[in-house]
């Protein structure tokens, strides 16, 4: 890798969460996380949400931990792939979920030596469709030892990589960078918006009505889909309460509220 830094200093925590998808899906299924963030495009086919981060600003649970519930709770809710970007002052690396399916995550020290597994990063490449040969090349010069990169080079290294993928990342948006100047750079975008919890009804109507939740509450197999969530997301919740996970919390949350709305869909629609 080309790109050098110096000894990593202590750093705070931070967090980007990438969707592949437009503002306009994003936005109402991000309200339902009931935290205050950001959301600006971030390229063609690409949204990014940047988390005010109480949770985590308050020493109240590690970065990574939440992000990986946010992920996953938003991607469980949508149709698109959801990948959290966190770092902290002795580590960096990232978590990609999509669907039902097992979060991938891989992450890095603080001085950049990798502790991730090499099969996550090839799991990652396919999910996000990255050429097997090209782009991975790119991927596995992220987990070779480098002792002049640390984890700050080695996200920056993976976001190059998304540029190949559509991800276009505003100036200033990036991993290292202070919780504040990551909110700055993102209020100045054009076309971004202040996302906050609105109360269940308005988020989830608003989820319904602009699409994002479409694909799980009709067609055939839908209700079978929704059983599915409320029999998942109960036990989630629980396990992120006797955790005190903010972020499995919302998750859980989430698969519940999905499923009873599947379930209830036309139901609800009827006293709209």
């Amino acid at each position: 890798m080309s790109t050098v830094s110096g000894e990593p200093s202590a750093q705070a925590p931070g967090a980007l969460l990438l969707c592949r998808a437009h503002p306009e899906y994003v936005g109402p299924a991000a309200q339902l996380l009931r935290e205050r963030m950001l959301l600006t495009p971030a390229g063609p086919e690409w949204s990014v949400l940047v988390p005010e981060g109480k949770p985590w600003r308050h020493g109240a649970e590690p970065v990574d931990r939440v992000l990986t519930g946010w992920a996953t709770a938003l991607a469980v809710g949508a149709p698109w792939p959801v990948l959290a970007l966190w770092w902290d002052a002795d580590r960096g690396g990232y978590t990609l979920a999509s669907g039902f399916r097992r979060a991938v995550g891989y992450e890095w020290l603080a001085n950049g030596t990798p502790v991730g597994a090499d099969e996550a990063m090839r799991t990652f490449a396919a999910r996000l469709g990255l050429d097997p040969v090209i782009e991975m090349q790119s991927l596995e010069q992220l987990t070779k030892p480098d002792p002049g990169v640390d984890a700050h080079a080695r996200m920056r290294g993976l976001i190059a990589v998304l540029t190949r993928a559509g991800v276009v990342l505003p100036a200033g948006l990036s991993p290292g960078e202070p919780a504040d100047r990551l909110r700055a750079v993102a209020r100045i975008q054009p076309g971004a918006e202040q996302i906050e919890w609105t109360g269940w009804s308005a988020a989830e109507l608003d989820a319904v009505e602009g699409g994002t939740l479409k694909p799980w509450l009709r067609g055939s197999g839908a209700r079978t889909l929704a059983v599915a969530e409320l029999a998942a997301g109960l036990p989630i919740t629980a396990w992120g309460v006797r955790r005190r996970s903010g972020g499995w919390i919302a998750a859980g949350a989430l698969l519940v509220i999905h499923g009873a709305l599947g379930v209830a869909y036309e139901h609800l629609r009827a006293f709209d």
